[in-house]
């Protein structure tokens, strides 16, 4: 049901975006998700307004980050307290690849010359691709995809350079958390379930250049 939720608004955000003035944004930042320290997050935006106050459009990011789940090495120990710290935080190292798609409408507000404010709200499907280490064999990669709904909510200023060009500033607020369960089989054969949920709930602040055509 939430697979399909997320391909109708999708499929939706596309066929809306058929007619009216087009424009694409490129975005440069730092996002803070609670599942990782923060880092650098790559946007592209593009849309189509509505009228003069009104746009919308949609949105593709990607976020990547290299860390040692401290949680999930934690319950590793606790299964497995035989086992050194060390073996466990190399088998909770993890590589993940946060791509949201997203579809976004924006309502923008007189600030001044050349100077606008916006609110925006987005919801969509969050896609995360993870490289993690192998229970047995942690020197060993594997790939694994997680999905789930995501939303989002932002606000900015938009800040005119040319008939056809403009800088934005943005901070927003991102919420998802894709998750997967696996089982491990430790040296005396016991077998657990263990649940890898990534919260990629957290602050984003981004700047970016928007360019109409």
């Amino acid at each position: 049901m939430k697979k399909m939720l997320m391909f109708l608004i999708l499929s939706a955000s596309f066929t809306i975006l058929s007619a009216q003035h087009n424009w694409s944004a490129f975005k440069l930042g730092f996002f803070d998700p609670q599942a990782t320290d923060a880092g650098f997050i790559l946007g592209y935006q593009g849309g189509k307004y509505v009228d003069e106050f009104v746009d919308i459009g949609w949105s593709i990011d990607w976020f990547n980050k290299n860390y040692v789940d401290k949680a999930l090495a934690d319950q590793f120990s606790q299964f497995s307290p035989q086992i050194s710290g060390e073996v466990n935080e190399l088998r909770a190292k993890t590589n993940l690849h946060d791509i949201p798609v997203m579809f976004n409408i924006t309502a923008y507000f007189d600030a001044g010359r050349k100077l606008e404010a916006f609110a925006s709200a987005a919801v969509g499907a969050e896609v995360l691709l993870v490289f993690y280490r192998n229970y047995q064999n942690p020197e060993d990669d594997e790939l694994k995809g997680a999905f789930d709904f995501s939303w989002r909510l932002s606000g900015g200023l938009v800040y005119e350079l040319g008939r056809r060009s403009e800088l934005l500033l943005e901070l927003g607020y991102h919420s998802s958390a894709p998750s997967w369960e696996f089982e491990v089989t430790d040296d005396l054969g016991r077998k657990r379930v263990f649940e890898r949920k990534y919260d990629m709930s957290g602050i984003m602040m981004r700047a970016g250049v928007k360019i109409y055509y």
